[in-house]
């Protein structure tokens, strides 16, 4: 992505937040930044899931903080060059649903 990321104005954030409030996306407590846990029928299925998100992340320069252990995988995302949540955040979490649903 071109150009240095802004962290969202107040007024992004109450046009967007709310729709990764029912895309069950969660705000961190103490940080700017989100989080949504995934769970898989397998690590095979969390895995491919993960691979298709890093490549997407790879493309945007956008890289998630993540965990996993066998079929879960936890997903924060902040814009660390900005110190909080950016529309890359955003794209992100838009991409990694539809990758969770394939």
């Amino acid at each position: 992505m071109a150009g240095k990321a802004q962290r969202l104005t107040q007024e992004e954030r109450e046009q967007v937040l709310p729709h990764l409030r029912s895309a069950q996306w969660i705000e961190v407590v103490g940080r700017d930044a989100i989080y949504k846990e995934f769970l898989f029928k397998d690590f095979n299925q969390a895995f491919g899931f993960m691979s298709r998100v890093a490549l997407q992340a790879e493309k945007m320069d956008h890289h998630p903080e993540w965990f996993n252990v066998y079929n879960k995988v936890q997903v924060t995302l902040s814009t660390h060059e900005c110190g909080g949540i950016s529309q890359r955040d955003v794209t992100l979490a838009s991409f990694i649903d539809q990758a969770a649903a394939l």
